[in-house]
């Protein structure tokens, strides 16, 4: 008799930052040490540039058996701002979706949407996009997606599409940037061009990537509606954010309205704030602080009971929060060892003898291949446009048009790589990263098609300078 074989299983988010981490590891043992010196940028006091001529190889620094554990923890430390900005966040929606708020609202669209449903899609989408690509909005998303899962959920849908609404729209909005300061103002001011200059071709990405995420979603939440095995998550079993007695005939009550109605004051805060104030993670932990006990008194909870729902909305959280951290730990480690500078220079060399057309094409999928390593938008911009902005000098290509293959390739794959906030949504949502992934790889392709297009067109008509 036949064993019978074992089913793949897709191994933990932990096992697999794990394995990336070890294979970082390996690698500077392999890989030579090298750096870049960097300068202090006259722009951004907290920002180091690179010096693109003075890469020099130094004392090999492989990461050993206890300092790769060591890396972890200095990852949790060093995105330690994110990890309890999530927490706040997650707390705020807890508290509100404990009242019951969120399933009356739910109910209540679903009586206004009877047979329309599908047209909730599209204005959330181009509402978190908006948000992306003006002020880059996207980590204070991660607190947000539980809300829009209940919801998606409510109307028929599956958490892939909650997800969708906020997550994959900011993330889309936030690549297809148009005055994004953690991506294009950064790469702007690092390759000498006038802030935010070039915009008018940006706001033809940002439509045309938000038609291309629009119609995939919608395409999917109608196929998922009339058929729900069609659903990517069809079989896993789902945790949702239902956390009271709720039933499905819940009430949307004035106190619902009025919660909700905050959220609302708090979402186009987070939106001044990030536009006009320059906020940053502080000051919108700060407002979600604020939201979080208004809203606790508004519901008429107790001190104790707001407490007690804080506690419990931070115990559903620890995976996500720390899933940010440990995916942090490759870059660490990279660090640590050395090799960061080393690989960056290593990619870049080779670009120096392509023809302009294939160059550009070439850089695209570099910083593709780059976003892997070094998540961060801005960081990403310190690292690789010092090199690449020389670098188009002497090949004939705009700065204009690199710093557009920058944002193209820091951007987009942050929702493929297990190290950037595609894994972190997965896992605020709790669905599985293998099955997001079943999702998103083909319009992940479309997106691919679409930046290579793009980076092609403005070769062709020499975008820029200005």
């Amino acid at each position: 008799m036949s064993e019978k074989k074992k089913e793949f299983q897709m191994p933990h988010t932990f096992v697999i930052l794990f394995i990336i981490m070890l294979i970082a590891a390996a690698a500077t043992y392999i890989v030579p040490s090298g750096s870049f010196n960097r300068v202090p940028s006259n722009i951004y006091s907290w920002l180091k540039l690179i010096d693109p001529s003075s890469f020099h190889y130094t004392e090999q620094t492989p990461v050993g058996f206890f300092q790769f554990f060591i890396c972890i923890f200095q990852g949790l430390v060093q995105v330690a701002d994110i990890i309890f900005f999530t927490f706040i966040c997650y707390s705020y929606v807890y508290l509100v979706s404990s009242t019951g708020a969120i399933n009356g609202f739910s109910n209540a669209l679903l009586k206004k949407t009877k047979g329309k449903e599908i047209l909730v899609l599209p204005i959330f989408i181009i509402f978190f996009g908006i948000c992306g690509s003006t002020f880059g909005m996207i980590e204070s998303t991660y607190g947000l997606i539980p809300i829009f899962v209940g919801i998606a959920t409510a109307m028929g849908y599956d958490a892939i599409v909650g997800i969708s609404m906020v997550g994959l729209a900011a993330a889309t909005g936030f690549a297809s940037a148009t005055t994004n300061p953690f991506t294009v103002g950064v790469a702007q001011s690092i390759a000498g061009l006038p802030l935010f200059s070039g915009i008018g071709y940006r706001v033809a990405v940002f439509i045309v990537f938000q038609i291309a995420a629009i119609a995939y979603v919608m395409r999917y939440a109608a196929k998922i509606k009339k058929d729900p095995t069609k659903s990517v998550l069809h079989n896993v079993e789902m945790e949702t954010l239902q956390v009271s007695e709720e039933t499905a005939n819940q009430e949307f009550t004035t106190t619902h309205k009025i919660l909700l109605c905050g959220f609302l004051f708090m979402v186009v805060m987070l939106v001044l704030g990030g536009v006009k104030l320059g906020w940053g993670i502080p000051q919108m932990s700060g407002l979600f602080l604020v939201m979080l006990f208004a809203s606790g008194a508004i519901a008429r909870y107790s001190p104790n009971k707001i407490a007690e729902t804080i506690v419990t909305a931070c115990s559903k959280m620890v995976f996500g929060a720390l899933v940010i951290g440990v995916a942090r730990g490759v870059l660490v480690v990279m660090n640590a060892g050395g090799i960061t500078d080393t690989i960056i220079y290593g990619l870049a060399k080779p670009l120096e003898s392509l023809p302009t057309m294939l160059t550009a094409q070439v850089m695209l999928l570099l910083q593709n291949m780059i976003n892997l390593v070094i998540p961060s938008g801005s960081g990403q911009a310190a690292t690789t446009i010092p090199i690449m902005a020389p670098l188009s000098d002497l090949i004939g290509i705009n700065r204009q048009i690199i710093v557009l293959a920058f944002q193209f390739g820091d951007g987009y794959s942050n929702l493929l790589w297990p190290t950037a906030s595609g894994m972190i949504m997965c896992a605020v949502a709790k669905v599985p990263f293998d099955k997001w992934l079943k999702f998103f790889l083909p319009l992940f392709g479309i997106y691919y098609v679409l930046q290579m297009i793009f980076v092609a067109a403005a070769v062709m008509f020499n975008y820029g300078p200005f």
